[in-house]
């Protein structure tokens, strides 16, 4: 009898596991198959609004306000696409500043850029990328390779350029994205131009709930599947206020220590990727 109990028990337990499994194999797959799903539609998207886009400039002069309308609705559209909930703090500087923030993913510039008019700084590669090249041009783009020291410094003086006209410029000065918690040291450059030009800086912070969120290690395809294979990404996003600084490393040691805090707060009760007792380092100037 405790021989036949056992077996049905045994049995039982393997029709459960089989289930659970082949429902968690499903769930794979249907993520999978919403993020092709998003994908096509978003490119569609693209691909319709700026043939449109370059068709309408023989008949309507391209201004930066008009670029910058067509990049917020795209990037609007794709919230909606993305299913992305997001809580927002602060606003933009009433005057053209240099806005810093920390980097976790692809998806990053998608919220700012439905809030935030910038020229934006980003790496080499995106050129290299069909239809989304065009947009970036289009919508204003400042290309970086970083590992090459001729194009920092004329990333560098593009962004001194482009403020001096009156542009609000973004860049994400950690360089890369990161999967820690606390920010990566900020570079320099970008810090020295603002203080040496009496630039006014704005630091932003963007933190994500999930751990499939965060990109590291792994091609842009790749984190588009991880990401965007869930139902719902939750972000918080808050925008700092504008300081101007004589010193190009106090403005950096200050930017950094504000994102540090920043992310502390957001993370604190959340439920998220990150602990939440982990609480932000003491940052010196070096």
């Amino acid at each position: 009898m405790r021989r036949k109990n056992a077996t049905r028990q045994s049995g039982f337990f393997f029709v459960h596991t089989s289930v659970q499994a082949t429902f968690a194999i499903n769930y794979i797959h249907l993520g999978y198959l919403l993020a092709i799903f998003r994908a096509i539609l978003i490119i569609i998207i693209m691909t319709f609004m700026v043939l449109a886009y370059l068709l309408t400039t023989v008949f309507i002069k391209n201004t930066d306000e008009r670029a910058f309308w067509l990049r917020r609705t795209f990037c609007k559209i794709c919230l909606v696409i993305l299913n992305m909930k997001y809580e927002i703090e602060g606003q933009p500087a009433s005057t053209p500043a240099l806005y810093v923030c920390n980097h976790r993913s692809f998806s990053d510039p998608v919220l700012l850029s439905k809030y935030l008019n910038a020229f934006v700084v980003a790496k080499a590669e995106v050129a290299n990328m069909p239809v989304i090249n065009k947009g970036a041009s289009i919508t204003g783009i400042i290309y970086v390779k970083r590992e090459n020291s001729d194009s920092r410094k004329a990333t560098r003086q593009a962004l001194v350029d482009n403020l001096k006209k009156g542009r609000n410029i973004l860049v994400y000065p950690e360089g890369t994205t990161n999967d820690q918690k606390y920010v990566m040291p900020y570079k320099h450059g970008t810090f020295n131009e603002a203080a040496n030009n009496n630039f006014p800086i704005v630091p932003i912070t963007m933190e994500y709930r999930h751990a499939r969120d965060i990109w590291k290690d792994r091609g842009m395809i790749s984190q588009f599947f991880r990401q965007c294979s869930k139902w719902r990404t939750d972000i918080k996003l808050k925008i700092g206020t504008a300081q101007t600084w004589e010193n190009g490393e106090s403005g950096r040691i200050n930017a950094m220590s504000w994102t540090n805090q920043t992310i502390y707060d957001m993370h604190s009760g959340w439920e998220s990727v990150f602990d939440d007792t982990l609480k932000p380092p003491t940052l010196s100037q070096t």
